[in-house]
């Protein structure tokens, strides 16, 4: 069938914004199919209310799974459950966020499915009743484009790059009980940093530093700018940098970190190693500033500024905040 089946990630008992965006990219997938979409949540009981948010972004049908077994991440539970809709349904898709979890979910589902997995897409459509879909590869010099030859093609897509355009589907909405699954796995405990602060995978914008900053007791700087930009920034770091130990690891952008699609980013410091580059160049805009004009960073930069970060940065901060101030 041209059915999309999408992975719809909760936490706490409210959708995550890639949840948004997973259901938007199966609505116009599913368009180009001629089939319909169907969104999984998992949560505890209750959780199907948030669940209904779907529909403006293109759920036809949405099946929530309540349990109080989900109030913490259970992989063998969400992919027996995927697993069954998938055996019911024969959807032509699975769309997955590349998120951390939903990275796990997919790779456990492909196992579990014996299908290929598409990670960190990037572009996705359906051509000629087939899925095509387009991916970084090499470290992200280059972009592969695959055709899948069998079905359910298994996609995760890369956050922030597929926008969750709202268009309402049938939002059909049906709570189910977690079906009996025979666990491999059991959560004895957890332990979460504090976090004031969008995940860099999430925010819309990023201020990253870099060596350049000297030490972390100059991160202050870049805190100004992320406060004079709004509650859509937060902070980034380089390896060198979380190496080092000035920054926490959940900070850190590169391929050995996260990677991030951010409308703004902005690299404070960063020389630009091809392992930071991995992690950021599909970002829409880039600004960077370095104080050494042959710097790396600046080949991939839609703005360059050379210059003494602790001169520029707190010029562009207080230009920010008028900005702001001023309602532009």
């Amino acid at each position: 069938m041209a059915d999309v089946m999408v992975y719809a990630e909760m936490r706490d008992g409210a959708l995550r914004p890639v949840a948004r965006e997973a259901v938007a990219a199966a609505r116009r997938l599913a368009d180009g199919l001629g089939g319909s979409v169907v969104a999984l949540t998992f949560g505890t009981a209750g959780s199907a209310e948030a669940a209904k948010g779907l529909a403006a972004f293109g759920a036809d049908r949405i099946v929530a799974v309540e349990s109080e077994e989900l109030s913490r991440y259970s992989p063998d539970a969400a992919v027996g459950v995927i697993e069954s809709m998938s055996n019911q349904l024969s959807p032509a898709a699975i769309v997955f966020p590349a998120s951390a979890q939903g990275k796990d979910v997919s790779a456990r589902v492909a196992g579990r499915l014996k299908r290929s997995l598409a990670s960190e897409v990037t572009e996705l459509a359906a051509d000629g009743g087939t899925i095509v879909v387009t991916r970084p590869v090499y470290a992200g010099k280059a972009y592969a484009r695959m055709r899948f030859t069998d079905s359910p093609a298994l996609v995760s897509i890369r956050p922030n790059v597929f926008p969750a355009v709202e268009k309402a589907g049938a939002g059909a909405l049906e709570t189910i009980a977690l079906p009996a699954t025979e666990s491999k796995t059991r959560i004895t405990g957890m332990e979460q940093g504090a976090r004031d602060r969008l995940d860099v995978r999430e925010a819309d914008i990023v201020v990253a530093g870099g060596r350049g900053l000297q030490g972390p007791e100059s991160w202050g700087i870049l805190e100004d700018l992320v406060e004079a930009l709004g509650p859509q920034a937060t902070l980034g770091a380089s390896r060198a940098v979380v190496d080092a130990g000035w920054r926490p690891h959940g900070e850190q952008v590169g391929q050995t970190g996260k990677v991030v699609s951010p409308g703004l980013y902005f690299a404070i410091g960063i020389s630009g190693a091809i392992q930071h580059l991995a992690g950021m160049r599909t970002a829409n805009v880039i600004v960077a500033v370095n104080k050494d004009p042959e710097a790396p960073i600046f080949d991939v930069a839609n703005y360059g500024i050379v210059g003494d970060v602790f001169e520029v940065v707190p010029e562009l901060t207080e230009q920010v905040r008028k900005l702001r101030a001023s309602g532009s």
